[in-house]
């Protein structure tokens, strides 16, 4: 009968491998379970909790830089950090509406585990570069770090940069220092406004081309269709009753206010374009960000696909041509977040072919139990990466107690 490790410290989380190294018995690392069904379906004999293992150790704003045991809220890290008017730059998403659970319930632990980072990723990056260091556990049982708590640290092999995104199949973070900035003083968001019959259209990508490209210091660039905006609970997206493309310019006031003034002399060969201010800017990047317009139909899978930004609307249209679906561009067109439905297999064949042709990848974000232990969920990996792969887990957990499967079939 499968058993719940509820480790209350970082020593019983080594007790715990080293119990489940010396028994063989595989286990499925998780905090709150917000990302449980994230990677493929992979059945472990017990599930490590480290929900226990929550609470804020270190928080130095003038340094910029804080510390959290792996198991604590994002929402609770977002309180600190709002009481000192800073953030986490590369602005967390909480997905847990979109995969059919309550928000504000996620963990840092599973944030960097999965690498996530909302729509300021194309100016900020990703959760990875901000990541400074951990303390963790290997599926060797044994304990180690990696990087401190400064900013600047150098020193030793990055193994952070590893495991971000590793989806807890090398080792089980029990503390996690990341970097934090200030938040911008104003926001605003430049809307362009499209037909109702323009769905998919290009000219939506153009447009937040050409405003990447512009001196302005965009922060976030998306598309949203006419299907999709009705969703919305901004008011004045909600009632456009067409598409929208939306640009974000933050910073000091006086320069925001200028640099809004002149993205919308720019864009206005484009069509009628109108702002948000700060407050609905925010509450509207939220919703792109937690991709909250295709949260309602949880019968529907969601695909996460990674493209060269100018040729986003090309995939998207080549898979959804004559098929239904919906989508959302983000990050310029580079990011396509596509719904589909669970028939052959959530068009997978539709979908890894359009994006291998243009040098991309996707990933299954959603989907059931089922249509993750048929098909890959993530980008299938080359005979050479698969076999790195192989290596840095066997280095990590040579005996595959840590999460085995859950990326890769086999590892």
């Amino acid at each position: 009968m499968s058993e719940v490790l509820t480790p209350k410290n970082a020593e019983q989380v080594l007790d715990a491998l080293k119990w489940a190294g010396a028994e063989e018995k595989a286990l499925n690392v998780q905090g709150q379970g917000t990302k449980a069904s994230l990677g493929r379906l992979a059945p472990c004999d017990h599930t490590l909790d480290l929900s226990a293992l929550a609470g804020i150790e270190d928080y130095a704003p003038s340094e910029l830089v804080l510390t959290a045991k792996a198991g604590t809220s994002l929402a609770d890290i977002e309180r600190a950090l709002d009481e000192q008017d800073q953030e986490l730059s590369f602005e967390p998403p909480d997905f847990g509406p979109l995969l059919g659970k309550a928000p504000d319930e996620g963990t840092v632990g599973g944030l960097i585990a999965c690498n996530l980072a909302g729509s300021r990723r194309i100016k900020a990056g990703s959760a990875r570069d901000h990541f400074l260091g951990f303390h963790g556990v290997s599926g060797r049982s044994e304990e180690f770090k990696s990087g401190g708590k400064v900013v600047k640290n150098v020193t030793g092999f990055d193994l952070s940069k590893l495991i971000a995104g590793s989806y807890g199949t090398l080792a089980v973070m029990t503390e996690i220092t990341l970097k934090v900035l200030p938040k911008p003083e104003k926001i605003r968001t430049v809307l362009i406004s499209w037909a109702r019959d323009g769905i998919y259209d290009h000219g939506g990508v153009r447009s937040m081309t050409d405003a990447l490209g512009s001196s302005h210091e965009v922060s976030g660039a998306a598309f949203i269709p006419a299907k999709v905006t009705e969703f919305s609970n901004v008011d004045y997206v909600k009632s456009i009753g067409g598409s929208v493309t939306a640009i974000r310019v933050e910073g000091p006031g006086p320069s925001v206010v200028h640099r809004t003034e002149e993205l919308k002399k720019q864009l206005k060969i484009y069509g009628e374009v109108e702002e948000l201010h700060t407050i609905n800017s925010i509450a509207f990047w939220k919703e792109v960000r937690d991709v909250t317009f295709l949260a309602a139909n949880q019968e529907r899978a969601i695909w996460r696909l990674s493209v060269p930004p100018a040729n986003g609307s090309k995939v998207a249209l080549t898979i959804l041509e004559g098929h239904p679906g919906e989508v959302i561009y983000d990050w310029g067109g580079g990011l396509i977040w596509l719904a589909v439905e669970e028939k052959d297999h959530a068009s997978v064949a539709r979908v890894r072919a359009a994006v291998g042709q243009v040098g991309g990848h996707a990933t299954l974000f959603r989907g059931s139990a089922k249509l993750r232990s048929e098909i890959p969920v993530f980008q299938p990996q080359t005979e050479d990466m698969a076999e790195i792969t192989r290596r840095i887990k066997e280095g990590f957990d040579p005996g595959g107690i840590l999460n085995p499967g859950r990326m890769y079939e086999g590892i």
